[in-house]
């Protein structure tokens, strides 16, 4: 018999922190590394630290269209005249400005050797080949030195970061063609019900359609894996555990939404007491409350509730982590925002809400919450027409009309 721990009659649910953390304990990092060009690598997950093999910007340059100079050529507070002694573009390589003069440079473009100013060409007056320059300028106007933003040597990013577009800029600057990622999670995922019909299918009586492969597809994509999509399960004792044994030992996490509450047709609890461990199955939130994690045969078991919203929220504070673990990612801790509270809320003590709002433009510069008006853990709605979640903490007291509350956009959670 396999082991199932917290799950006895008298087991309080558990906080949402510990779920996570629980979650995050279960799973490890997957083996195999790939070597990616960096058109291919956004969204991937460092292997390495990554230091500078050369300085940025490579060379001192001009930061404006304008004139080099040298700035002891300058008269002190009046204008000064000097004679336009040449150009340079970006790309060029620049003579010396040895004499007293200007050279006429472009954005980019390298500082002459001698010049360590350059002045924006609308702050001069230009006459012929002379420029008459305004009192005031500062040594080093307009010159961004080599090595500014990046030293040689400096660590870029760290191992465990995942690459977003402007880090594939910054690896691209500084000569990199490729990098060394981690693979993806290969991620098993179910749907359990037998109510359930593909979409696409004739719709029998009593049957809905299965809106949470579809949104957990695309969640699991998001948040870097591999979503391995199996169908799904219908409401068998016999042939569950078999299905989810199967799927074990081709990935590295099997996630199923359904079948994880207490409903004589919940069958996937009952299924893990054949093939692993059940860690626990019930958190403190709201909408969610059933959710499952545990182990089959080995590999990490995560069980999502039924209704797609709490399908949403729980993804967001419980299985993020955990698959940001098994990336061999970092994962940072989520922003909150503050908002003010459009509405008042009678909560349950002991236990984290996540109430849908839309935002407004307050007066005062603090943006507004106005809750959506479906409630329900079902309403796909509610999530399609409102813009995040406001966070009700467990251990507060009900929520006033025109308190701050922490507010988590969508983009936040999605990642």
């Amino acid at each position: 018999m396999a082991r199932l721990k917290g799950i006895g009659p008298g087991h309080a649910p558990m906080s949402v922190d510990e779920a996570g953390a629980r979650a995050v304990s279960v799973a490890a990092p997957v083996a195999g590394l790939q070597t990616l060009p960096l058109s291919q690598a956004d969204g991937r997950v460092l292997a390495e630290d990554i230091r500078a093999g050369l300085p940025l910007p490579p060379f001192a340059n001009s930061a404006v269209d304008g004139y080099a100079l040298r700035f002891g050529d300058l008269a002190l507070g009046s204008e000064t005249r000097l004679p336009v002694l040449g150009r340079i573009a970006a790309g060029e390589a620049a003579a010396t400005l040895a004499a007293p003069g200007v050279l006429r440079i472009f954005t980019g473009a390298p500082i002459p050797p001698g010049a360590d100013t350059v002045v924006m060409q609308e702050d001069v007056r230009r006459e012929g080949d002379v420029v008459v320059l305004p009192p005031g300028l500062q040594r080093g106007d307009n010159l961004r030195p080599a090595g500014e933003d990046v030293a040689p040597g400096d660590l870029v990013l760290s191992a465990g970061h995942r690459l977003r577009p402007q880090d594939l800029g910054l690896l691209a600057a500084i000569g990199h063609e490729h990098v060394t990622v981690r693979r993806r999670p290969r991620v098993a995922l179910f749907s359990t019900g037998d109510e359930l019909t593909e979409p696409g299918q004739p719709l029998p009586p009593a049957g809905i359609y299965d809106a949470n492969r579809a949104l957990l597809r695309a969640l699991l994509a998001r948040a870097g894996a591999e979503p391995v999509d199996l169908g799904i399960l219908r409401d068998d004792r016999d042939s569950l555990p078999a299905r989810l044994a199967e799927a074990a030992r081709d990935c590295d996490l099997v996630v199923t939404s359904g079948g994880v509450s207490v409903g004589e047709e919940d069958h996937v609890r009952a299924a893990l007491s054949a093939l692993g461990t059940l860690d626990f199955w019930r958190v403190a939130i709201k909408p969610g409350k059933p959710v499952a994690v545990g182990t089959v045969a080995g590999t990490p078991f995560l069980g999502l509730p039924g209704n797609p919203v709490a399908v949403f929220v729980t993804f967001a504070f419980i299985a993020r982590p955990m698959l940001a673990r098994l990336a061999g990612a970092l994962y940072p801790p989520l922003l909150r925002l503050p908002v003010r509270l459009g509405f008042s809320h009678q909560g349950k003590p002991g236990r984290r809400e996540f109430l849908r709002v839309s935002l407004e433009q307050g007066v005062d510069g603090v943006s507004l919450a106005r809750r959506h008006s479906g409630e329900g853990a079902g309403s796909l709605v509610s999530l399609v027409q409102s813009d995040g979640l406001v966070e009700l903490a467990e251990d507060l007291p009900p929520a006033e009309e025109g308190e701050i509350r922490p507010f988590l956009p969508y983009a936040a959670l999605l990642g």
